[in-house]
């Protein structure tokens, strides 16, 4: 279930009610009720989920969702006491299901007195804080800054002009400069046939304390599971990470660092500026990334990676020579 202090749950609907207005097909389990979505792995009984690609056939197999919309080819592994939906484009018709049943908490201003936990909280000009949220002691808010409804900032924060906050849970220590976009929606679209349609973001930003992000960087919400910056990890300005990526602790990030969807990153590694890590990647603790990297496979730990596509940064140094010799050499012939 999403965080309901950033999601409002809509009314349950039948399965079949559900399948109308999604534009799929019923195969069994039409008068079931059903109140959430869910990833396969974490759904329950009440909880819709989907199978978008046969390489999770097996999660489909052991999956508790009450209801699960899958192509007709993969009935045959379904569960045998979950409702099924037929749809030629599950994803789609998941996102579709996501809208129907939750929505995000709207902005609705409450009072800066009711948000912060003392008098030692300080709140520049024009900022709107959203109900429900909470701001820990000695935090100062910045002219012009949004704290979303159901935000929880922790004490000794810093937040600079010009900043959103949404869908997040801040720590204490945590600095972030002005223009850094917290919690925006992850970018994920599915294929339908009236073209792509946006799949909705329901998870949060957990940022622990003593992160410093710097100005005009965008770290997304997850798209269902978490994104997480861990304690002492250091962004420059400009840098992007994309939902559902766990960063470690101790972490430093240059400028123009861009790390795609659902990375894994372990403690005390260093980007240079204009790494680009490609999603899905893990990179292993106490690595580094040169600048200008394009990382395209897993890095092991310890280990520096250069070049585009990365590799260990001897090998890309002598391939480098290499290419710069036979370049010369055929310039002089």
């Amino acid at each position: 279930m999403p965080d309901p202090r950033f999601f409002d749950s809509l009314p349950a609907l039948s399965v079949a009610e559900l399948a109308e207005r999604i534009g799929g097909d019923v195969m069994r389990g039409g008068d079931r009720q059903v109140s959430a979505v869910a990833p396969l792995g974490s759904a329950g009984a009440g909880d819709v989920a989907f199978l978008g690609d046969r390489k999770f056939i097996a999660a489909l197999g052991q999956t508790r969702a009450g209801c699960v919309i899958l192509p007709a080819a993969s009935l045959e592994a379904a569960p045998a006491d979950a409702a099924i939906i037929v749809s030629d484009e599950p994803q789609a018709a998941w996102a579709r299901a996501s809208t129907s049943l939750h929505r995000p908490v709207p902005l609705l201003e409450t009072s800066r007195e009711d948000a912060a936990e003392d008098d030692t909280v300080v709140f520049e000009p024009g900022v709107v804080v959203g109900a429900g949220a909470r701001i820990g002691r000695g935090t100062r808010i910045g002219a012009n800054s949004v704290i979303g409804p159901g935000v929880q900032i922790g004490r000794d924060c810093v937040i600079g002009y010009n900043v959103s906050v949404g869908f997040a849970l801040i720590g204490d220590r945590v600095r972030l400069l002005s223009g850094v976009r917290i919690g925006e929606a992850g970018f994920g679209a599915a294929r339908s046939k009236t073209g792509p349609v946006d799949v909705p973001q329901l998870g949060r930003v957990i940022l622990q304390d003593g992160v410093t992000v710097g100005a005009n960087s965008c770290i997304d919400r997850g798209a269902y599971d978490d994104t997480v910056v861990g304690e002492n990890t250091k962004i420059d300005n400009l840098v992007m990470i994309a939902h559902n990526c766990v960063i470690g602790r101790n972490c430093l990030m240059a400028a123009h660092t861009g790390i795609s969807g659902s990375c894994i990153v372990g403690d005390n590694v260093i980007f240079g500026g204009q790494a680009g890590i490609g999603d899905h990647i893990k990179i292993g603790e106490g690595a580094r990334v040169a600048g200008g990297a394009g990382v395209l496979a897993d890095i092991p730990a310890g280990e520096t990676w250069s070049g585009y596509p990365a590799k260990p940064i001897r090998q890309s140094l002598r391939e480098a020579v290499w290419l710069a010799k036979q370049a010369t050499g055929k310039a002089r012939t």
